[in-house]
């Protein structure tokens, strides 16, 4: 495939966008950014201190910035933050320019991997409830990718072969 197009992964926090995008750049030689992971290299904090300390509107601004340049490249593979999809400038330009995937998987399995994590700052110690509202609402937005990827019964292997399969159909 020639495409310039950047292969942008996004979904819930514990959907395994980073591990995912990751294997998927190998396999395509293709160079990986995490947008979480280059927050953290920027600010030397973890998103979760981040949080705690600045704020999520500190972060969410700093986010966009970061994702916005990011999104300049071409022909990488990117994976957003949980919350990265969710705003309209950061969305407006993947769905525009770029080839996104939703890694989707059921509301319980999410909820196992994310709750208390203390990785994870908007989930750590919300209750169940609060996350499943929080699933359920990014879910419409996340629902506006180019590609939905559903989850729940694949394996790792065959959730990258089908992302690679897609994208060379196109």
């Amino acid at each position: 495939m020639n495409s310039k197009k950047n292969l942008v992964f996004l979904g819930m926090m514990g959907s395994g966008k980073s591990s995912i995008g990751y294997l998927v750049s190998k396999k395509l030689h293709l160079r990986f950014i995490d947008i979480d992971n280059l927050i953290e290299e920027k600010t030397g904090l973890s998103i979760f201190r981040l949080f705690k300390e600045k704020g999520e509107v500190y972060f969410r601004s700093l986010e966009e910035k970061i994702t916005l340049k990011v999104l300049k490249k071409s022909n990488e593979i990117i994976s957003l933050g949980g919350g990265g999809f969710i705003n309209d400038k950061i969305r407006k330009k993947i769905l525009i320019n770029h080839y996104s995937f939703w890694l989707d998987w059921d509301e319980s399995i999410l909820l196992k991997r994310i709750k208390n994590s203390k990785k994870r700052p908007l989930a750590f110690k919300s209750t169940d409830q609060e996350i499943k509202k929080m699933i359920k609402k990014r879910s419409k937005i996340y629902s506006t990718a180019q590609f939905k990827i559903n989850c729940n019964k694949l394996t790792k292997a065959e959730i990258v072969n089908k992302i690679i399969k897609l994208y060379e159909l196109n």
